[in-house]
């Protein structure tokens, strides 16, 4: 009689490669997130002599690199065949014109996010912008009740109350009498950029849960999710550059302003919502929480040092220190305790 061969030994690789990805993924993600919001803010406020470049240019600039890395991951996951790549995009993309245009309302959203992204950066500081955005958190949580039909428990809803306190502290003025008048000249411009983030926001919570909802009712590979998704927001961002900046584009061209750092810029915008489709397949949202928070330390110590960016106050810091601890308490799951049975 044979022996049935062990899986014991498999089974903790398999865990070891998971956990492997798992951290990659955050590394990832902490990198991508802190470097978008730095250099997006550097080239937003750079002085240049020629013009500033277009934000819908850049947006649709990132939704076509984007649709470039899906297609070529596409042909990876069928082993380097044309032919069965245009197979599966047929099917998916074309023969199924319901599936795809579902597609086309977290598109538009997206394009619309994307855009409000670069009015906040151009009149808030990185810092105060990253812990501010953190409000997504408290937006994707109500609409994961009203559409998903999630439940959250006491410590979620716990630290969603630490993150209005966080942010509150945040955006409280504590400067002095020439601080503060100077902030009163550019109170409309911060106004606006708070409008911005709020809506960012408010977007961003809906367009997730609505994305998550269409994921778990289908089967379909994330990649051809995400080109169906860049090829609206390819659409809807040229749509918007044309009504918005359309004298600008004939009088100067799409890519005006362009330079290195617009480049990257492009690059980081389009590597995070790959990225964000690594990290929902093989991480958890406790590590989602790390990388979050994580990303706000490092954008904050950079901004800080280097960039001259941003002015320490200990009510920021103590707003900064909310928002992580609400943010590391959301992703926190609370186990029940085991009742042990007397014989």
């Amino acid at each position: 009689m044979q022996a049935q061969p062990s899986t014991t030994s498999a089974e903790p690789m398999a865990a070891s490669h998971s956990s492997r990805l798992k951290y990659m993924s955050l590394a990832v993600l902490v990198l991508q997130t802190t470097s978008l919001v730095l250099t997006m803010r550097y080239s937003r406020t750079l002085k240049e002599d020629g013009p500033r470049y277009l934000a819908s240019s850049a947006v649709v600039s990132a939704e076509v690199l984007k649709i470039l890395v899906c297609i070529f991951l596409v042909f990876t996951e069928n082993k380097f065949s044309v032919r069965a790549m245009d197979q599966l995009l047929r099917e998916e993309i074309v023969n199924k014109p319901v599936e795809t245009m579902k597609l086309a309302i977290p598109a538009g959203i997206y394009t619309l996010q994307n855009n409000l992204l670069y009015v906040a950066l151009s009149n808030l500081d990185a810092a105060t912008y990253q812990v501010t955005y953190q409000m997504k958190i408290l937006t994707t949580a109500l609409f994961s009740i009203s559409m998903l039909g999630k439940r959250l428990s006491f410590y979620q809803w716990l630290s969603l109350l630490i993150l209005m306190a966080g942010v509150t502290l945040v955006q409280w003025p504590v400067e002095s009498e020439e601080e503060s008048e100077q902030r009163h000249l550019s109170a409309g411009s911060q106004l606006v950029a708070l409008m911005a983030v709020l809506t960012a926001c408010l977007s961003s919570g809906f367009a997730g849960v609505y994305f998550e909802k269409i994921l778990k009712e289908t089967k379909q590979s994330v990649w051809v999710r995400n080109i169906q998704l860049g090829l609206f927001g390819f659409v809807f961002g040229l749509i918007g550059m044309m009504v918005y900046d359309g004298q600008r584009v004939r009088d100067f061209g799409m890519f005006q302003g362009y330079n290195r750092i617009t480049c990257l810029v492009v690059i980081l915008q389009a590597l995070g919502g790959l990225v964000i489709a690594v990290v929902i397949k093989y991480a958890d949202n406790i590590l989602k929480g790390f990388a979050t928070s994580l990303s706000i330390i490092t954008s904050t110590l950079i901004s800080y040092f280097l960039l001259d960016d941003f002015h320490q106050t200990s009510v920021f810091f103590l707003g900064a220190v909310l928002v992580i601890a609400a943010t590391f308490l959301y992703g926190h799951e609370c186990k029940p305790a085991s009742r042990t049975v007397k014989v």
